[in-house]
């Protein structure tokens, strides 16, 4: 079986990439182009309101050299979780993007567009069915929970993609997808084993952060045989040892042998990593094993308010070392003074040189700081509400008079102004559940478009 060669430029879509590494790459005549387009790393918000994580600008750049490169080269371009999260204004978004490329550069190419946005009916109908279960540690869903949240995505596995391939698309959009699916696609489709597809998919998902030193904004090939697959940065500053593509294997896993994943699960208790030269390890060994009933993992984010934030820091060793006592008695006033006037509201004190990264969970308890920052979060049903408990919070503290406190000037000092920030809608992660399908295609609707030498787009869709 001949070698089949992935280019990965990026760790996701927008992160950008060196030309040179690129160019590396493209001497080297991959056979496909790949990209992960986002991550639901960033948090609910970007799902739940319909928007990128990723800038614009970004993206455009990096897309209009992958598909410059690849329509030059006759090769595939697949980008998939489009837009950072995969919804359909996420995809509809990278779609617009792709057009004004095609129309500025003058390029002609037939484009898959895979939608993975899921109705809230259907997730609703397939519950009462028990065909949706949670997976730890998400608690059962209820309808109520499904009719709150606003946007729901499901993580399609290669099938979408090959339907893609075998249509003729050169470009492919994909919405919210398993990110290694996005490289093992093309390799399944031509029949190289699965195991092995989606293991190197799932090393070179984050491009060159697998490689030492790793980066997220630099480019990684892959090379795929018949009983093993080779990874290898495109940098000659970088490079893949056993130790750095092995634990890239197990980054975001509670499992270090078995990744599950649509369909199955990649088992690699007898994987082996080898270093082959001094900048490519090679692997083997990795294993698909299907799972008796296909799954795919769903994800949705709700509403649940606004938020107001004000950043302050402190200065003053009295107040620093009274902090926790300083902060239960400004939440105290705070309840005193709205508890008959005001709905509930959801106020936080993070305190930056003490806990505010592990919170409760920090098992440093000595706190040496000589100057501590302090992130005031109210979150409530409206925004006014929200600007009310935050400014009370802020203006509390500001003035607290605590035991020992010599200066009656204020507590804080403000690094902006003004010191209160509107930050808008507030979304919680709302599903994490698995969903039982009969086809692996039936959730991820394949649209053909044909692109015209004027730019303009035809639609093809089947």
């Amino acid at each position: 079986m001949d070698e089949l060669r992935i280019l990965s430029p990026t760790a996701i879509l927008g992160y950008g990439f060196p030309m040179d590494s690129f160019n590396r790459g493209m001497k080297r005549h991959p056979h496909v182009i790949a990209v992960d387009g986002g991550s639901t790393d960033p948090g609910p918000y970007y799902l739940g309101a319909g928007v990128s994580f990723t800038d614009r600008n970004a993206v455009k750049r990096d897309l209009e050299i992958m598909i410059s490169a690849g329509v030059e080269e006759d090769i595939p371009i697949i980008i998939g979780t489009a837009g950072g999260c995969g919804g359909e204004p996420h995809l509809q978004w990278n779609v617009d993007i792709v057009k004004e490329i095609a129309k500025q550069k003058g390029l002609t190419f037939k484009m898959a567009v895979i939608h993975a946005e899921i109705p809230n009916e259907v997730v609703i109908r397939e519950m009462k069915k028990g065909k949706v279960i949670p997976l730890h540690p998400a608690p059962e869903l209820t309808q109520h929970d499904v009719e709150e949240t606003v946007r729901i995505v499901a993580q399609m596995g290669v099938e979408p993609f090959i339907e893609a391939i075998d249509k003729g698309a050169q470009v492919i959009i994909a919405a919210r997808a398993y990110d290694p699916a996005v490289f093992a696609a093309l390799a399944v489709e031509k029949g190289y084993d699965m195991g092995l597809a989606l293991h190197m998919g799932k090393i070179l998902e984050c491009a060159s952060i697998a490689a030492t030193p790793g980066s997220g904004s630099d480019c990684m090939m892959g090379y795929l045989g018949e009983d093993c697959f080779r990874v290898e940065p495109l940098n000659p500053k970088r490079k893949c040892t056993t130790l750095s593509v092995a634990a890239h294997t197990l980054y975001e896993k509670n499992n270090p042998y078995i990744l599950p994943g649509p369909g199955g699960v990649l088992d690699l208790n007898e994987t082996n990593f080898e270093q082959e030269t001094d900048r490519a390890v090679k692997v083997s060994g990795s294993k698909f094993i299907p799972s008796e009933k296909y799954t795919l993992k769903l994800e949705g984010a709700k509403k649940i308010g606004y938020r107001t934030v004000s950043i302050a820091g402190v200065r003053d060793p009295v107040m620093i070392n009274g902090i926790d006592n300083i902060i239960e008695s400004v939440k105290q006033s705070i309840e005193d003074n709205f508890k008959d006037s005001l709905s509930d509201y959801f106020l936080d004190f993070k305190v930056y040189g003490k806990n505010a990264v592990m919170g409760p969970l920090e098992s440093n308890t000595c706190t040496n700081a000589y100057e501590l920052g302090i992130v005031i979060e109210a979150v409530a049903e409206t925004q006014e509400i929200a600007n009310t408990i935050c400014g009370f919070a802020r203006s509390t503290m500001l003035h607290f008079g605590y035991e020992g406190r010599i200066s009656t000037a204020g507590n804080l000092a403000f690094p902006y102004s003004p010191s209160d920030f509107k930050a808008g809608e507030v979304y919680e992660f709302s599903m994490y559940h698995i969903i039982e399908v009969e086809d692996a295609k039936e959730l991820f609707p394949v649209e053909i478009m044909m692109s015209l030498e004027v730019g303009d787009y035809e639609n093809k869709a089947d």
